[in-house]
């Protein structure tokens, strides 16, 4: 069989700390052919590491090798663009979270996945850990939680140092985005303003951390955003918000609540807090991914819970890379993090800013150009 040819645009820190070593795993059905970094000298440095054949700080060099996979990871402001010319080019693609940064972006993505036969995802890695796959079962099965009525989600993570441009960085042995290392890595080292920029990040904690939150509860449930309240809260010495608080309105008459804090770097072992609460009038779901808890009750059952290993809810990107290859193969596997998914959770945080900037709540603005 030939090997697939991966494309990468915007090669940075997290790509080489997560998603290369982890296509490197695939190197019998992969092959590293065209990569894309802004700063040249880092850029050879990745090129030389993970043997590239070409490296390009034009993103398309890399759509010119004609690549049959390709990553976008790039910051926020360009995934549109970027995964846009790459499905044009041919190729299936894996878009680091947050997807897009406007909800009409992201369903124009998912529009052209389907004229072209490609493959779309998101680098949503909770979503093929045991623990979610687990949860997501119980809610489909037995009747699930019956007919939603509230969902609240609570998240921290350790992203200041991050949202002010001074992350440290990642460990080079460490796909997992739990760790970050203690010594100054440049080609580890996020760029400062990929995440405290607001021109380029699109926001702050909400779109970093709570995209990937709220995506994970939107899978869960299959919820859709109708109406958001948001307040968010900015420090004098940051550029975007740290902690945010959104109420959301569903379209179907379900409540929901959306929590996001900015925690202190190691705090915690510098693991995610994450947990997803689902009431329905038949039952209640708790998704705890830092204390490895899922738990069902059912009116006419009673509670089931599930036995989960100490590390069942550590964080790692793994899942998603898995997964575009092996579509990109041909197997019949589950696509977890689809683009429709990604259009559903932009939907919302797009209207949770504009919220925090109105003061008042604001309709969704569906990806079709409709208000929810």
């Amino acid at each position: 069989m030939k090997k697939l040819k991966l494309g990468v645009i915007g090669a940075g820190a997290w790509s080489v700390a997560s998603h290369l070593p982890r296509l490197g795993e695939h190197s019998d059905v992969v092959e590293f052919a065209a990569v894309n970094r802004p700063d040249a000298e880092l850029l050879e440095i990745v090129r030389s590491r993970f043997g590239f054949a070409s490296a390009h700080t034009d993103y398309r060099g890399v759509l010119e090798a004609e690549p049959d996979i390709v990553v976008v990871a790039s910051p926020v402001r360009w995934h549109h663009e970027h995964a846009k010319a790459a499905m044009r080019a041919g190729a299936h693609v894996l878009v680091e979270k947050p997807f897009t940064m406007r909800a009409g972006e992201a369903q124009d993505l998912v529009d052209v996945a389907a004229a072209e036969g490609r493959h779309l995802l998101i680098a949503h890695g909770w979503h093929y850990k045991q623990i979610v796959i687990a949860a997501r079962d119980l809610m489909l099965s037995d009747g699930g939680v019956g007919t939603i009525e509230h969902m609240s989600i609570v998240m921290s993570s350790t992203t200041r140092e991050a949202l002010l441009g001074r992350q440290p960085s990642f460990a080079a042995d460490q796909s997992a985005g739990e760790i970050v290392g203690t010594e100054h890595v440049p080609e580890l080292t996020p760029r400062p303003e990929t995440l405290s920029d607001p021109a380029v990040s699109g926001g702050g904690y909400a779109q970093a951390q709570l995209s990937h939150a709220l995506a994970l509860g939107l899978w869960l449930t299959g919820l859709r955003g109708r109406k958001v309240f948001s307040m968010m809260a900015t420090p004098p010495e940051a550029k975007v918000e740290f902690h945010d608080v959104i109420a959301i309105r569903f379209a179907d008459g379900a409540l929901g609540s959306l929590s996001g804090a900015s925690a202190h770097l190691e705090a915690n072992s510098s693991k995610h807090y994450l947990t997803v609460q689902i009431i329905g009038d038949e039952g209640q779901m708790t998704v705890d991914l830092s204390r490895e808890m899922v738990s069902r009750f059912r009116c006419d059952t009673g509670e089931v819970t599930l036995p989960l290993a100490p590390d069942a809810g550590a964080y790692d990107c793994a899942g998603p890379i898995d997964a575009l290859v092996a579509l990109a193969c041909g197997h019949d596997i589950p696509n977890r993090s689809p683009g429709e998914l990604g259009v559903r959770t932009v939907e919302i945080i797009e209207a949770a800013y504009r919220s925090a900037r109105s003061g008042e709540a604001e309709s969704v603005t569906l990806a079709s150009g409709r208000s929810g």
